[in-house]
């Protein structure tokens, strides 16, 4: 598995790597609550918060366990979120996608059916992946509705796994999609992309 920075180009958005500099236009869609509660970060609600956010996770990056994106809306050129590549396990051939989100306007679209179809192709296709997951937590409902969409299979629940910035301790449902189930995933999510 060869990680290192590369953009995903599609139709409606494009993938490109995440930096600092985005912080500023990203964070007139991120400045929503709703966004950050079921998120590890704490409320985001300043352009400096989301700077230290992203600066956190270039880091993630710098280490290895991750390759961070942000998500720009091919229509208009603006950026409408990010998400990335987490957990990399190059041992044993997997990966999480997560930390994904978008603002109110490209919620329920296809910008995350696409971007998500692109990052599964470039894991199994590129990287040679046998695994990728995605997790949620327990009481983010819309999230668990959207990846069991996708159709990722549900595994289980994590049972507070993750303490919260506000103490609450999270319990998280665990997705999974295998090389084995990819190749009947990618021709039924490019069929909604047409």
């Amino acid at each position: 598995m060869d990680i290192r920075p590369v953009t995903l180009v599609g139709r409606h958005v494009r993938l490109e790597p995440l930096d600092a500099s985005y912080a500023e236009a990203l964070f007139s869609e991120a400045d929503e609550p709703e966004i950050w509660r079921y998120m590890p970060y704490g409320e985001v609600n300043s352009t400096d918060k989301l700077r230290a956010v992203i600066v956190d996770l270039l880091g993630r990056q710098a280490r290895g366990t991750d390759l961070c994106f942000v998500t720009i809306d091919q229509a208009s050129g603006r950026p409408i979120g990010m998400t990335r590549f987490m957990e990399i396990n190059r041992n044993y051939r997997g990966l999480e996608i997560g930390g994904t989100w978008y603002g109110r306007a490209h919620r329920r679209t296809l910008a995350n059916t696409e971007a998500k179809y692109m990052m599964l192709c470039h894991a199994f296709e590129t990287w040679g992946c046998i695994r990728v997951q995605i997790r949620t937590d327990v009481r983010n409902e819309r999230s668990q509705r959207s990846v069991e969409r996708l159709g990722l299979v549900r595994e289980g629940v994590l049972r507070k796994n993750m303490i919260m910035p506000d103490d609450y301790h999270r319990s998280s449902v665990f997705y999974s999609v295998i090389d084995d189930e990819w190749p009947a995933m990618k021709v039924r999510l490019e069929a909604w992309l047409v």
